[in-house]
């Protein structure tokens, strides 16, 4: 059996942070928060990449940096082919002694839904493909929010974007997500996990475990939007919390592509227009007339919630 791991805020908060603050992320983003918890988890000393999105040009307005570790920005697309190349790197200077074989040091990629559901997705494939060791969490928050909310294949069914706008002939977007988390554990690698910055030890735990593991390993991380998803600044861990009680994003991991591991059951199912009515980008789907889009978003949580529970029991 697996050591079981322990979160324990008063070891892991350490002096030094390693996203500084003074960004300008917006007041209320989880993304800082979810940067935060993942390096207070790891031990050891890490390299960082991001794609372009709100926190590569929040965090590095020039000539200023929020970041206290080696940082690397190249392209929106790449980030997970550019850390692969410092991994290829740090492994070959090992290889000829020109870095001592007890150093280890930690490799991560973040990018936003945009830059993994989309634009970098065949990058990420390669990089799990060719079984580099590094990390990479996508910070969700389910659109292209730092060009001007557009959506994306992680966009919800009935959100409303300026891309997918709610009025007479559509009701937002008229697709279901993408099933990144599922895809990406179909690379058959070692670890892949959901995860949510209200639940800080399910996060921090899976963090451990992803850097630990013998390859790569992916955290799709939910990362609530006040901007986007048309909520008060005060409330993005209120319905990030939310969003697991409804189950809409169910919190769970993937180990070698098969064993499914549901890290948390509501007690109380709650119905998914508890979540919807937060958040101001699903408003209109509280009219009369849309009532089958509501039972629809509805059917397509509770389907995907047994069928998780389904590969739990069977894996």
């Amino acid at each position: 059996m697996a050591e079981r791991i322990r979160i324990n805020l008063r070891e892991i908060i350490k002096p030094e942070e390693r996203l500084a603050p003074g960004h300008r992320l917006c007041a209320g983003c989880a993304e800082p928060t979810v940067v935060r918890q993942i390096m207070h988890a790891i031990d050891e000393p890490v390299v960082v990449a991001t794609a372009t999105g709100c926190l590569e040009v929040s965090t590095t307005v020039y000539p200023y940096t929020s970041w206290n570790v080696p940082w690397i920005h190249s392209a929106f697309e790449n980030a997970s082919t550019t850390i692969a190349g410092v991994e290829a790197a740090y492994k070959a200077l090992k290889r000829t002694g020109k870095i001592p074989a007890d150093q280890d040091i930690k490799f991560l990629a973040f990018g936003g839904d945009g830059a993994s559901y989309d634009i970098g997705f065949q990058f990420i494939s390669g990089v799990l493909e060719r079984g580099h060791k590094v990390v990479y969490i996508c910070l969700n928050n389910e659109a292209y929010m730092n060009t001007g909310i557009q959506r994306s294949s992680a966009t919800p069914l009935g959100a409303h974007t300026t891309t997918s706008p709610a009025g007479e002939v559509i009701q937002g977007k008229t697709q279901w997500r993408k099933p990144f988390t599922r895809i990406m554990a179909a690379h058959d690698i070692p670890y892949v996990a959901q995860a949510s910055p209200h639940n800080y030890r399910d996060l921090m735990t899976k963090v451990k475990k992803a850097v630990a593991a013998d390859g790569p390993a992916v955290l799709n991380v939910l990362a609530p939007c006040p901007r986007g998803w048309r909520h008060e600044s005060d409330q993005t861990m209120a319905i990030a919390k939310l969003a697991a009680d409804t189950c809409y994003w169910p919190l769970y991991e993937i180990e070698d592509g098969y064993k499914v591991t549901v890290n948390y059951k509501p007690r109380e199912k709650r119905p998914v227009a508890d979540w919807l009515r937060a958040q101001g980008r699903f408003r209109h789907l509280f009219r009369p007339a849309n009532a089958g889009l509501l039972e629809e978003i509805q059917s397509r949580v509770d389907f995907e919630w047994e069928r998780l529970l389904k590969d739990e029991a069977n894996s």
